[in-house]
């Protein structure tokens, strides 16, 4: 890929509409948007995405101008449009309409003679996915399952452009499919919070929705507790497999939320047993050799989850596979 460092009027500079968060502005108000409107796409609605543009924003004012240049794709039709930098396009605008200081008049760009479109997922996916740009995890994920289930974009070539391990990428993916399936018509055409997007990243842990399975739930019936926030964090979405099996919690939860079920578990045993000294390989020996030992009948027994009990271990044996695949995932550098 050419390029070259040009400083261009920032008229001349069109903002990419294909970037994650100014398309999921125009599925939601439409294409016939103002430049404010995207404008209020790159800056974001949530507290987080509008302190992290006013001190970009205070530190382009400061220093009278961006760092790192802007990364534009020359078109054949002679059209220069951003590919990595809108936010700071939008901000020199803001800046010389204001001001009409010449100094904002113009903007430093890496210029690239007319990018293909894998050339450009290249540079998005380098620049945001992984980069010190990046995108929130909503956004990253509706870009992502662009690529993979709408472009039909092997998972191996994005891993190629953005780094990561599969099964992080297709937990991304997941997690979109899963809230744009069950949780989005439950909003009745009012624009979902990305921030509630974590809460269906933990969903996708393999005991999570097994739990939810066995228990007689479904992702349509998760999706409902995050829009009654019975499930209130993200963080302790991973403890609904206990919850789910302790009556007590569970009743607790369905009336109000996650963190007041908690309260509710019985954790009696768990305090009873102080395994925090102990190194993971003797723990993993010791674990390796009782496993090897159980009864037939027990594992029947957590076949068929008879009981409260045996639901609530053959979770705990999910979260043990999970947590291996994640260390062994990233030994093997997948």
């Amino acid at each position: 890929m050419n390029s070259s460092y040009q400083e261009l009027k920032i008229d001349l500079l069109e903002l990419d509409i294909q970037n994650p968060r100014i398309s999921q502005f125009l599925d939601m108000y439409g294409e016939n948007v103002t430049a404010e409107g995207i404008a209020l796409a790159l800056t974001g609605s949530t507290t987080d995405g509008s302190t992290t543009f006013s001190a970009l924003r205070e530190s382009i004012r400061v220093n009278r101008g961006v760092i790192h240049p802007i990364i534009v794709n020359h078109t054949n039709e002679g059209k220069y449009v951003v590919i990595e930098g809108n936010t700071r396009l939008q901000i020199y605008r803001d800046f010389y309409a204001k001001t009409q200081d010449s100094i904002w008049s113009t903007l430093r760009c890496i210029v690239y003679e007319n990018l293909s479109k894998q050339e450009i997922d290249s540079i998005r996916l380098q620049s945001h996915m992984v980069g010190p740009r990046d995108w929130d995890a909503y956004s990253k994920a509706k870009y992502l399952n662009q690529l993979y289930n709408i472009e039909g974009l092997p998972i191996n070539t994005i891993i190629d452009f953005c780094g990561g391990k599969k099964s992080e990428i297709l937990k991304l993916i997941y997690a979109y499919n899963d809230m744009q399936q069950y949780y989005i018509p439950l909003l009745e055409g009012e624009k979902p919070d990305p921030r509630e997007f974590s809460k269906f990243s933990e969903l996708q842990n393999r005991r999570i929705k097994s739990a939810l399975n066995a228990n007689g739930y479904t992702e349509k019936d998760f999706a409902q507790w995050v829009l009654d926030h019975n499930i209130d964090t993200a963080m302790n979405v991973r403890l609904l497999p206990e919850i789910l099996a302790d009556s007590a919690a569970k009743k607790e939860f369905l009336k109000s939320n996650i963190t007041d079920a908690i309260r509710k578990l019985n954790t009696a045993t768990s305090q009873n047993v102080d395994l925090k000294n102990v190194r993971y390989d003797e723990l993993t020996k010791a674990l390796i050799g009782k496993l090897r030992n159980v009864p037939f009948e027990e594992i029947k027994a957590l076949k068929k989850e008879e009981d409260a009990g045996a639901s609530k271990r053959k979770s705990l044996l999910y979260e043990l596979k999970d947590s291996l695949d994640d260390v062994l995932s990233f030994i093997e550098g997948e």
